[in-house]
Protein backbone atom coordinates (compact mmCIF):
# COMPACT_ATOMS: atom_id res chain seq x y z
CA UNK A 1 0.00 0.00 0.00
CA UNK A 2 1.38 3.42 -1.03
CA UNK A 3 2.20 5.80 1.77
CA UNK A 4 -0.07 8.86 1.89
CA UNK A 5 1.98 12.01 1.40
CA UNK A 6 1.23 15.42 2.87
CA UNK A 7 0.37 18.23 0.46
CA UNK A 8 0.96 20.81 3.22
CA UNK A 9 3.40 20.54 6.11
CA UNK A 10 3.74 23.41 8.54
CA UNK A 11 6.70 22.82 10.85
CA UNK A 12 7.33 24.93 13.96
CA UNK A 13 6.26 28.19 12.31
CA UNK A 14 6.55 31.40 14.32
CA UNK A 15 5.52 34.87 13.20
CA UNK A 16 5.63 37.70 15.76
CA UNK A 17 3.87 41.00 15.04
CA UNK A 18 4.30 42.29 18.57
CA UNK A 19 0.60 42.52 19.36
CA UNK A 20 -0.03 39.06 17.87
CA UNK A 21 2.13 35.98 17.55
CA UNK A 22 1.83 32.68 15.72
CA UNK A 23 3.57 30.56 18.29
CA UNK A 24 5.55 27.56 16.99
CA UNK A 25 2.65 25.94 15.13
CA UNK A 26 2.84 22.61 13.30
CA UNK A 27 0.27 20.60 11.34
CA UNK A 28 -0.12 18.66 8.09
CA UNK A 29 -2.76 18.14 5.39
CA UNK A 30 -2.72 14.63 3.88
CA UNK A 31 -3.20 14.26 0.13
CA UNK A 32 -6.78 13.46 -0.88
CA UNK A 33 -8.30 14.92 2.29
CA UNK A 34 -10.24 17.96 3.45
CA UNK A 35 -8.65 19.69 6.43
CA UNK A 36 -10.84 22.08 8.37
CA UNK A 37 -8.82 24.95 9.84
CA UNK A 38 -11.01 26.39 12.58
CA UNK A 39 -10.81 29.18 15.10
CA UNK A 40 -12.51 32.41 16.03
CA UNK A 41 -11.79 35.61 14.10
CA UNK A 42 -8.28 36.83 14.89
CA UNK A 43 -7.04 33.39 15.95
CA UNK A 44 -4.31 33.29 13.27
CA UNK A 45 -5.97 31.45 10.38
CA UNK A 46 -5.37 34.09 7.70
CA UNK A 47 -1.80 34.73 8.85
CA UNK A 48 -1.08 31.01 8.61
CA UNK A 49 -2.52 30.84 5.09
CA UNK A 50 -0.40 33.79 3.99
CA UNK A 51 2.68 32.02 5.34
CA UNK A 52 1.75 28.81 3.52
CA UNK A 53 1.41 30.76 0.26
CA UNK A 54 4.71 32.60 0.86
CA UNK A 55 2.94 35.97 0.82
CA UNK A 56 4.69 36.76 4.11
CA UNK A 57 7.80 35.16 5.59
CA UNK A 58 7.99 33.37 8.92
CA UNK A 59 10.39 34.40 11.67
CA UNK A 60 11.18 30.73 12.26
CA UNK A 61 10.10 27.31 11.00
CA UNK A 62 9.42 25.84 7.55
CA UNK A 63 6.51 25.24 5.18
CA UNK A 64 6.43 22.42 2.64
CA UNK A 65 4.00 22.16 -0.29
CA UNK A 66 3.79 18.83 -2.13
CA UNK A 67 6.94 17.78 -0.27
CA UNK A 68 9.01 20.81 -1.37
CA UNK A 69 10.14 23.72 0.77
CA UNK A 70 8.31 26.87 -0.37
CA UNK A 71 11.56 28.81 -0.17
CA UNK A 72 12.87 26.82 -3.14
CA UNK A 73 10.30 27.95 -5.74
CA UNK A 74 7.03 29.22 -4.32
CA UNK A 75 5.82 30.62 -7.67
CA UNK A 76 6.11 27.20 -9.33
CA UNK A 77 4.41 25.45 -6.39
CA UNK A 78 1.51 27.92 -6.47
CA UNK A 79 0.70 26.80 -10.02
CA UNK A 80 -0.92 23.72 -8.46
CA UNK A 81 -2.91 25.68 -5.86
CA UNK A 82 -6.34 27.24 -6.21
CA UNK A 83 -6.98 30.08 -3.76
CA UNK A 84 -10.36 31.38 -2.58
CA UNK A 85 -10.56 34.32 -0.18
CA UNK A 86 -13.56 35.64 1.74
CA UNK A 87 -13.51 38.74 -0.48
CA UNK A 88 -13.39 38.70 -4.27
CA UNK A 89 -9.98 39.70 -5.61
CA UNK A 90 -11.12 40.92 -9.03
CA UNK A 91 -11.92 44.49 -10.06
CA UNK A 92 -15.67 44.99 -10.03
CA UNK A 93 -15.77 46.18 -13.65
CA UNK A 94 -14.38 42.85 -14.92
CA UNK A 95 -16.55 40.23 -16.58
CA UNK A 96 -15.99 36.49 -16.77
CA UNK A 97 -14.55 36.98 -20.25
CA UNK A 98 -12.08 39.59 -18.94
CA UNK A 99 -11.02 37.28 -16.12
CA UNK A 100 -10.45 34.44 -18.58
CA UNK A 101 -8.09 36.62 -20.65
CA UNK A 102 -6.19 37.69 -17.54
CA UNK A 103 -5.86 34.17 -16.15
CA UNK A 104 -4.55 32.78 -19.44
CA UNK A 105 -1.53 35.03 -18.90
CA UNK A 106 -1.06 34.03 -15.26
CA UNK A 107 -1.44 30.23 -15.13
CA UNK A 108 0.43 27.94 -17.52
CA UNK A 109 -2.24 25.25 -17.03
CA UNK A 110 -5.24 27.55 -17.51
CA UNK A 111 -8.14 25.65 -19.10
CA UNK A 112 -10.41 28.12 -20.89
CA UNK A 113 -13.06 25.53 -21.72
CA UNK A 114 -13.21 24.31 -18.12
CA UNK A 115 -13.61 27.91 -16.89
CA UNK A 116 -16.59 28.68 -19.11
CA UNK A 117 -18.07 25.27 -18.30
CA UNK A 118 -17.89 26.18 -14.60
CA UNK A 119 -19.46 29.59 -15.26
CA UNK A 120 -22.32 27.80 -16.99
CA UNK A 121 -22.59 25.16 -14.24
CA UNK A 122 -22.69 27.85 -11.53
CA UNK A 123 -25.16 30.02 -13.53
CA UNK A 124 -22.68 32.91 -13.74
CA UNK A 125 -23.18 35.18 -16.79
CA UNK A 126 -19.87 35.58 -18.63
CA UNK A 127 -20.70 39.09 -19.91
CA UNK A 128 -21.94 40.58 -16.63
CA UNK A 129 -19.63 42.72 -14.47
CA UNK A 130 -18.70 40.76 -11.36
CA UNK A 131 -19.29 43.86 -9.25
CA UNK A 132 -22.99 43.27 -9.89
CA UNK A 133 -22.81 39.70 -8.58
CA UNK A 134 -24.30 38.66 -5.24
CA UNK A 135 -21.89 37.47 -2.53
CA UNK A 136 -22.71 33.86 -3.36
CA UNK A 137 -22.05 34.44 -7.08
CA UNK A 138 -18.74 36.13 -6.24
CA UNK A 139 -17.61 33.12 -4.23
CA UNK A 140 -18.65 30.77 -7.06
CA UNK A 141 -16.64 32.91 -9.49
CA UNK A 142 -13.53 32.56 -7.33
CA UNK A 143 -14.10 28.80 -7.12
CA UNK A 144 -14.53 28.60 -10.90
CA UNK A 145 -11.17 30.32 -11.32
CA UNK A 146 -9.52 28.11 -8.70
CA UNK A 147 -10.77 24.94 -10.40
CA UNK A 148 -9.84 25.98 -13.96
CA UNK A 149 -6.08 25.59 -13.87
CA UNK A 150 -5.93 21.95 -12.80
CA UNK A 151 -5.13 22.82 -9.18
CA UNK A 152 -4.32 19.82 -7.00
CA UNK A 153 -4.88 21.78 -3.78
CA UNK A 154 -7.55 24.31 -2.82
CA UNK A 155 -6.76 26.75 -0.02
CA UNK A 156 -9.82 28.68 1.08
CA UNK A 157 -10.13 31.41 3.69
CA UNK A 158 -13.71 31.70 5.02
CA UNK A 159 -15.36 30.91 1.64
CA UNK A 160 -18.82 30.31 3.11
CA UNK A 161 -18.87 33.23 5.56
CA UNK A 162 -21.91 35.46 5.10
CA UNK A 163 -23.69 33.08 2.72
CA UNK A 164 -27.18 31.77 3.29
CA UNK A 165 -27.57 28.04 4.12
CA UNK A 166 -28.74 27.08 0.62
CA UNK A 167 -25.70 28.62 -1.11
CA UNK A 168 -23.40 27.19 1.59
CA UNK A 169 -24.73 23.70 0.86
CA UNK A 170 -24.12 24.29 -2.86
CA UNK A 171 -20.51 25.20 -2.04
CA UNK A 172 -20.02 22.11 0.09
CA UNK A 173 -21.29 19.92 -2.75
CA UNK A 174 -18.84 21.59 -5.15
CA UNK A 175 -15.97 20.89 -2.73
CA UNK A 176 -17.08 17.26 -2.33
CA UNK A 177 -17.07 16.76 -6.10
CA UNK A 178 -13.60 18.31 -6.35
CA UNK A 179 -12.02 16.11 -3.67
CA UNK A 180 -13.45 12.87 -5.12
CA UNK A 181 -10.31 12.70 -7.25
CA UNK A 182 -7.67 11.13 -5.00
CA UNK A 183 -4.91 13.65 -5.72
CA UNK A 184 -7.14 16.62 -4.85
CA UNK A 185 -6.96 18.15 -1.37
CA UNK A 186 -8.50 21.09 0.47
CA UNK A 187 -7.45 23.33 3.35
CA UNK A 188 -10.65 25.08 4.39
CA UNK A 189 -10.36 27.88 6.94
CA UNK A 190 -13.66 28.69 8.61
CA UNK A 191 -15.34 29.59 11.86
CA UNK A 192 -18.59 27.97 10.62
CA UNK A 193 -18.05 24.59 12.23
CA UNK A 194 -21.29 23.09 10.89
CA UNK A 195 -19.85 23.22 7.35
CA UNK A 196 -16.68 21.46 8.48
CA UNK A 197 -18.64 18.72 10.22
CA UNK A 198 -20.21 17.91 6.85
CA UNK A 199 -17.01 18.05 4.83
CA UNK A 200 -13.74 17.77 6.76
CA UNK A 201 -11.69 14.62 7.29
CA UNK A 202 -9.26 16.26 9.70
CA UNK A 203 -9.50 19.37 11.86
CA UNK A 204 -6.86 21.80 13.08
CA UNK A 205 -8.08 24.17 15.79
CA UNK A 206 -6.08 27.36 16.33
CA UNK A 207 -6.64 29.85 19.13
CA UNK A 208 -4.57 32.89 20.04
CA UNK A 209 -1.85 31.89 17.58
CA UNK A 210 -1.44 28.38 19.02
CA UNK A 211 -2.65 24.99 17.81
CA UNK A 212 -5.01 23.78 20.51
CA UNK A 213 -6.25 20.57 18.93
CA UNK A 214 -5.56 18.65 15.72
CA UNK A 215 -6.57 15.27 14.37
CA UNK A 216 -9.20 13.17 12.67
CA UNK A 217 -12.57 14.94 12.86
CA UNK A 218 -14.62 11.81 13.56
CA UNK A 219 -12.22 10.75 16.31
CA UNK A 220 -12.44 14.21 17.84
CA UNK A 221 -16.23 14.11 17.88
CA UNK A 222 -16.26 10.56 19.20
CA UNK A 223 -13.77 11.28 21.99
CA UNK A 224 -15.19 14.51 23.40
CA UNK A 225 -18.45 14.67 25.30
CA UNK A 226 -20.64 17.05 27.28
CA UNK A 227 -21.45 16.03 30.85
CA UNK A 228 -24.51 17.69 32.32
CA UNK A 229 -24.46 17.54 36.10
CA UNK A 230 -25.36 19.35 39.29
CA UNK A 231 -22.77 21.73 40.72
CA UNK A 232 -22.25 19.49 43.75
CA UNK A 233 -21.43 16.56 41.42
CA UNK A 234 -18.64 18.44 39.66
CA UNK A 235 -15.95 17.56 42.22
CA UNK A 236 -16.55 13.85 41.62
CA UNK A 237 -15.36 14.11 37.98
CA UNK A 238 -11.66 13.45 37.53
CA UNK A 239 -9.82 16.67 36.64
CA UNK A 240 -7.76 14.75 34.07
CA UNK A 241 -10.97 14.29 32.03
CA UNK A 242 -12.20 17.89 32.23
CA UNK A 243 -11.38 20.35 29.45
CA UNK A 244 -13.50 23.17 30.85
CA UNK A 245 -16.66 23.87 32.82
CA UNK A 246 -19.52 26.21 31.97
CA UNK A 247 -21.76 26.88 34.99
CA UNK A 248 -25.47 27.42 34.46
CA UNK A 249 -28.44 28.44 36.58
CA UNK A 250 -29.39 24.89 37.49
CA UNK A 251 -26.15 22.99 37.01
CA UNK A 252 -22.97 22.67 34.93
CA UNK A 253 -21.94 21.64 31.45
CA UNK A 254 -18.53 19.99 31.38
CA UNK A 255 -16.54 19.25 28.23
CA UNK A 256 -14.61 16.03 28.76
CA UNK A 257 -11.83 14.61 26.62
CA UNK A 258 -12.85 10.93 27.00
CA UNK A 259 -16.58 10.37 26.65
CA UNK A 260 -16.34 6.56 26.91
CA UNK A 261 -14.41 6.76 30.19
CA UNK A 262 -16.97 9.18 31.66
CA UNK A 263 -19.88 6.96 30.71
CA UNK A 264 -18.15 4.05 32.42
CA UNK A 265 -17.00 5.92 35.54
CA UNK A 266 -20.14 8.00 36.10
CA UNK A 267 -23.15 5.98 34.90
CA UNK A 268 -25.57 8.25 36.76
CA UNK A 269 -24.57 11.35 34.78
CA UNK A 270 -25.80 12.36 31.33
CA UNK A 271 -22.92 12.32 28.82
CA UNK A 272 -23.87 13.67 25.40
CA UNK A 273 -21.86 13.94 22.17
CA UNK A 274 -20.26 17.34 21.57
CA UNK A 275 -20.22 19.05 18.18
CA UNK A 276 -17.27 21.01 16.78
CA UNK A 277 -18.73 24.37 17.77
CA UNK A 278 -19.16 23.28 21.39
CA UNK A 279 -15.64 21.84 21.47
CA UNK A 280 -14.23 25.08 20.04
CA UNK A 281 -16.12 27.29 22.50
CA UNK A 282 -15.05 25.29 25.55
CA UNK A 283 -11.38 25.35 24.49
CA UNK A 284 -11.55 29.09 23.74
CA UNK A 285 -13.07 29.79 27.15
CA UNK A 286 -10.44 27.62 28.82
CA UNK A 287 -7.65 29.55 27.09
CA UNK A 288 -9.20 32.86 28.20
CA UNK A 289 -9.43 31.65 31.81
CA UNK A 290 -5.85 30.34 31.75
CA UNK A 291 -4.66 33.69 30.38
CA UNK A 292 -6.42 35.58 33.20
CA UNK A 293 -4.85 33.33 35.81
CA UNK A 294 -1.39 33.85 34.31
CA UNK A 295 -1.60 37.64 34.64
Amino acid sequence: MDEIRNVIEVKNITKDYGDFKLDNISFAVPEGSVCGFIGQNGAGKTTTIRLILDVIRADAGEVFLFGENIKNDSAKLREDIGIVYDEMGFHEFMTGRDINIMMKNIYKNWDEKAFFDYLNKFALPAKKKCGDFSRGMRMKLQIAVALSHNAKLLIMDEPTSGLDPIVRNEMIQIFREYVVEEDHSILLSSHITADLEKLADTVVFINGGKIVLAGNKDDMLETHGLVKCKKEELDSISKSLIVNVQPGVYGCEVLVNDRAACEKLYPGMVVEPANLEEIMLFYVNKAAEDSKEAR
